[in-house]
């Protein structure tokens, strides 16, 4: 696996990688985290990853020259959540294509925003997530390191409030780095 810096150039291969996250929630009967409309057939949200593509540190995981993940980063919280009170590098989109689900991607992509923190000199790396039906994103993201901080609800009009975890992850100090210092 290679992870790549990404951009606008990346809009279809992230848009089908989400589109196929929305396919694969709809067939579990798991709607509520995104819906089961395609992101590519949606204006607005053709238009949100159109900036995050634009305005955030893209990473693109591929197999065999394939996307098969895509994580976005920056230094601004989304609208919803409350700013960290220090510097802080945040987690806006993860998603993996469902084929390689099991491989890592979504883990080597979470290694790859550690690393982009450390280089940024960051202590703090921050993601939100679904925290609806059994919590089975945020326990996968507890799995990788982050522990859960504050939950929230985002009001949908003519729809359930949507139910959000905030989980951080302390970036520490490899000993190699503590020794260079």
């Amino acid at each position: 696996m290679v992870i790549r810096d990404g951009g606008r150039a990346d809009l279809d291969a992230v848009l089908s990688l989400l589109d196929g996250a929305v396919a694969w929630l709809e067939l579990q009967g798991r709607t509520g985290q995104w819906g089961s409309v395609p992101f590519s057939s949606d204006p607005a949200r053709r238009k949100q990853i159109t900036e995050f593509l634009d305005r955030h540190v893209v990473r693109i995981a591929e197999l065999d020259g394939l996307a098969v993940g895509v994580c976005t980063l920056s230094e601004d919280t989304p609208r919803y959540v409350d700013p960290a009170r220090e510097r802080e590098l945040y987690m806006h989109l993860l998603v993996t294509a469902r084929e390689v689900r099991g491989m890592g991607v979504g883990a080597a992509l979470c290694a790859d925003a550690l690393t982009q923190a450390r280089r940024r000199e960051i202590g703090l790396l921050r993601v939100d997530c679904y925290a609806g039906d059994d919590r089975a994103l945020v326990r996968q993201y507890e799995r990788l390191g982050f522990i859960a901080s504050t939950s929230f609800s985002v009001e949908r009009e003519g729809l359930a409030p949507w139910p959000g975890q905030v989980l951080e992850l302390r970036i520490q100090e490899t000993e190699a780095e503590t020794h260079m210092a």
